[in-house]
């Protein structure tokens, strides 16, 4: 699993969202060997041709949550949060400001000795400290965007931690994927979508959607790992393999297709039971143009929406294997 390994460092510490292109040059430097690419906006689309015309599509979003400058004086920013971010982490955090040059900084943490109030203070009444001064507003505009400084980890086993694993985990089996496929012959296409803005809606997946108009599609995303703190039948076991999407919105026969596939290449599987929505961009996909059918596949992460979150690499593995099955059996 070292390709594999590779693959997701590069993707993870590379930054991408709001116009932030690293993360979608990585991918493509990747996706490329193995599929005829192009962009579209800030969006990345594969293609291997196969001999019908029946076409499946496979949807990971690429963009990560970040933030977006508003002020900025005597060297301290303040921010609004892209995507879903929680406040208790930033004290102290570092982050990279993308203006003019790239400049590091780190969220203001008033020391305990002086900060009386137990409370966690709004990411919007914070301030990040950039050391800049009122060199800072030559540097750094209001809207310059801000992503967190954290590099990729190995730990014990196949995990791993990193920032925007959510979800360049899906990336990556994506590109797994193709590269399984590339040496294949297929009966259908296959178009890989790498995605934007996800993480505030899933426009980027419905847009291309309407482009592209599969006849199919899987979305693959990140969901929630096991911990101690969270109740067992809300999250995935690190290591049990991909998680199934099972929801009224996504359709049952790919949903089945995806389990006899697991069972064909003798990959790990568990289920992920939603009564609705499934807050991936297989709501956005399902609902496009007269409606695709739609499912999902899920790799089980911890610390979600931080910039250390923490997957099994055999998890990755086993969705690759999954969707390569799965698009064999057409």
């Amino acid at each position: 699993m070292s390709d594999l390994k590779e693959i997701l460092k590069n993707l993870c510490e590379a930054d991408g969202f709001g116009g932030l292109s690293g993360a979608l040059d990585v991918a493509e430097s990747y996706l490329s060997k193995y599929a005829s690419v192009r962009r579209v906006g800030n969006n990345l689309i594969g293609e291997i041709k196969g001999k019908g015309s029946h076409t499946v599509m496979l949807d990971a979003h690429i963009d990560e949550i970040g933030m977006v400058v508003t002020s900025v004086k005597n060297g301290f920013l303040k921010v609004a949060n892209v995507g879903g971010i929680d406040s208790r982490m930033l004290a102290a955090m570092k982050v990279t400001v993308h203006g003019k040059e790239d400049v590091r900084g780190v969220f203001c943490s008033a020391p305990p000795h002086l900060d009386k109030e137990d409370k966690v203070s709004k990411i919007t009444d914070m301030y990040i400290d950039t050391g800049l001064g009122d060199k800072a507003e030559k540097i750094i505009s209001v809207g310059d965007r801000i992503t967190f400084e954290q590099s990729f980890k190995e730990l014990a086993g196949d995990r791993v931690t990193a920032k925007s694993l959510d979800n360049r985990a899906g990336c990556a089996a994506l590109i797994s994927c193709a590269q399984k496929l590339s040496v294949e012959a297929l009966n259908c296409n296959v178009i890989f979508l790498l995605s934007d803005m996800e993480e505030i809606g899933g426009m980027g997946a419905k847009t291309n959607t309407f482009s592209v108009f599969p006849d199919e599609a899987v979305a693959v995303d990140v969901s929630f790992g096991d911990t101690p703190d969270v109740s067992r039948e809300k999250t995935g076991t690190l290591g049990g393999g991909a998680m199934l999407g099972v929801s009224p919105l996504l359709d049952r026969t790919v949903t089945d297709g995806l389990k006899n596939a697991a069972i064909q290449c003798g990959a790990k599987l568990q289920f992920e039971v939603m009564g609705g929505r499934t807050a991936t961009n297989a709501d956005s996909i399902t609902l496009t143009k007269s409606g695709v059918p739609t499912g999902l596949l899920s790799i089980p992460l911890r610390n979600m929406h931080t910039p250390v979150e923490v997957v099994d690499l055999k998890d990755i593995e086993s969705v690759a294997s999954i969707l390569a099955e799965y698009v064999l059996s057409k």
